[in-house]
């Protein structure tokens, strides 16, 4: 299947339609490979075991066909899941109040992506309406922005403009008291899920939730090295000759790396390079080649001629042309 949403919903829809009441979906734990699909799976409740890339080297020498394709990669993980046991592997499974957590935090995110393209239109509408007037950045967040615009609307002539501002200045109500009423749920399941991580300096309530909702049971790694790579999170050197400096690994989850991380800064604009000055640096003309008679100087006509002419040069004369006089052989 293409790595694609709409695939995903495909091969969940076919695999829930099997017999089989015990279903597990074995990934190769390969970050750029299963990047999309687990966090799906995590999403709709389905159990996730991760299968070491080393487990599948016998796997794929059993192969019956030649080559290496997704077709055979995907027959060698389950066999190595099967040969090994689904017990035996880190299982990542989202159930009961965390999975609640998880399904909590993508509707408020859908709900806020809505009100910010409300908000944006709405800002447009009240330029055209009043050029003259500036609303303040996200102060169409706050209910008393709201109240405001809503009393200036009310007292105009309501015309189609007007009715279409008001109208979204309703929804944009709508979606904030339902925001609101969302983080007070997440509040109180995070209090009671994880208390030692809402003690954390500078872990708030949406944070807390969204790491609940994406590592997906923390029993599952070994060490804390391995969580903090799946959260975005290990320190690695910033470079080779320097350890002392380290930047956080960015390659992980990019949704963690998104609630727990700052935004990197924009990489200044390269300068061109000067100009040399010094004749030292200037580069240096390639010499000539040497002209080959034979070969590049002439055409083939050129050389041809050429050559005849050398070898009537050196052509010895015959004896009637020595014993001539030169009268005769002018």
């Amino acid at each position: 299947m293409p790595a694609t949403h709409r695939a995903f919903e495909d091969a969940l829809v076919w695999a829930r339609g099997l017999d089989d009441a015990d279903l597990v979906w074995a990934i190769e734990d390969c970050r750029h490979v299963s990047g999309a699909l687990e966090p799906f799976l995590l999403a709709h409740g389905e159990p996730v075991v991760r299968v070491p890339p080393k487990l599948l080297a016998g796997a794929r020498n059993s192969a019956r066909e030649r080559g290496n394709s997704d077709l055979l990669d995907a027959v060698a993980i389950a066999r190595a899941a099967i040969r090994e046991g689904p017990d035996t592997l880190p299982v990542a499974q989202l159930a009961g109040p965390e999975l609640d957590v998880r399904l909590l935090v993508d509707h408020r995110e859908r709900l806020v992506a809505q009100r910010t393209a409300l908000i944006n239109d709405l800002r447009w509408q009240l330029h055209d309406l009043w050029p003259e007037d500036e609303v303040p950045p996200r102060a169409l967040i706050t209910s008393r922005w709201q109240n405001r615009v809503g009393r200036r609307l009310g007292r105009c002539d309501q015309t189609a403009r007007v009715r279409i501002a008001r109208d979204e200045l309703r929804r944009i109500r709508d979606l904030a008291r339902a925001i609101t009423e969302l983080e007070h749920e997440l509040a109180t399941l995070v209090a009671r899920l994880a208390p030692r991580l809402l003690a954390e300096r500078g872990c708030g309530v949406l944070t807390a939730a969204k790491l609940i909702g994406e590592i997906a049971g923390v029993s599952r790694f070994q060490t804390d090295a391995k969580l903090a790579r799946t959260a975005a999170a290990a320190p690695i050197p910033a470079s080779s000759g320097r350890t002392d400096r380290h930047r956080l690994d960015r390659g992980r989850n990019r949704q963690i790396n998104c609630a727990c991380t700052a935004s990197q800064s924009p990489r200044p604009a390269s300068t061109p390079r000067p100009p040399p000055t010094s004749p030292a640096n200037k580069p240096k003309a390639r010499a000539d080649a040497k002209r080959c008679a034979a070969s590049n100087a002439t055409s083939r006509a050129e050389s041809s001629s050429s050559c005849s002419q050398h070898r009537r040069q050196h052509r010895p004369r015959s004896d009637t042309a020595r014993q001539q006089p030169p009268h005769a052989a002018s």
